[in-house]
């Protein structure tokens, strides 16, 4: 199986327009096969590692049940203290081992800027689930999504945003 391309999501800023809509039209393309009863096997013989160094039951688990759903499997690291990062083990040393076991990693991690650092170190794709106070741009990808099904489009909309604008990660840029 050939090696997936080193395609990092770590900030929504990292993404083209047109980037963006490919991804809408994927999960459009997929979310009707679903409702179809078609399973997609996309993810077949693909290992995605979830590495989550602060807890996160909802964003882990939708990760983990999106790559079950593609047909692929999940290796989990849900408590990082339970890990060789517990012993001293860095960000880079841990992404560099893991990427020899997952063709994929998704981190959560409570320091700003952590995700940036896991990509440049890690050979395999890194998706950013949370750095700190930063981002999660996979959540703002949802929340784009919901907004262009619900409204038809993205461009000329006003949006009224609630919550934690200083530290909430979907609301930061």
């Amino acid at each position: 199986m050939t090696q997936l391309p080193k395609f990092d999501v770590v900030s929504i800023d990292d993404l083209s327009t047109a980037e963006i809509e490919r991804i809408f039209a994927l999960a459009d393309e997929f979310a009707a096969r679903l409702a179809a009863g078609e399973t997609r096997e996309l993810g077949q013989g693909r290992i995605m590692a979830t590495l989550f160094y602060e807890p996160s039951t909802r964003t882990r688990l939708s990760f983990e049940s999106a790559m079950h759903r593609l047909g692929g499997a999940v290796l989990s690291a849900p408590d990082m203290k339970a890990s060789s990062a517990a012993k001293g083990e860095s960000l880079a040393d841990t992404v560099r081992v893991v990427a020899g076991y997952a063709d994929l990693i998704v981190l959560r991690h409570p320091h700003d800027g952590a995700a940036r650092v896991a990509a440049e170190y890690a050979p395999c794709p890194v998706i950013n689930a949370g750095d700190g106070s930063r981002e999660h741009p996979t959540q703002t990808l949802c929340d784009l999504y919901i907004l262009r099904k619900k409204k038809g489009r993205l461009k000329g909309l006003t949006v009224a945003l609630c919550g934690d604008l200083k530290f909430g990660r979907t609301t930061r840029r």
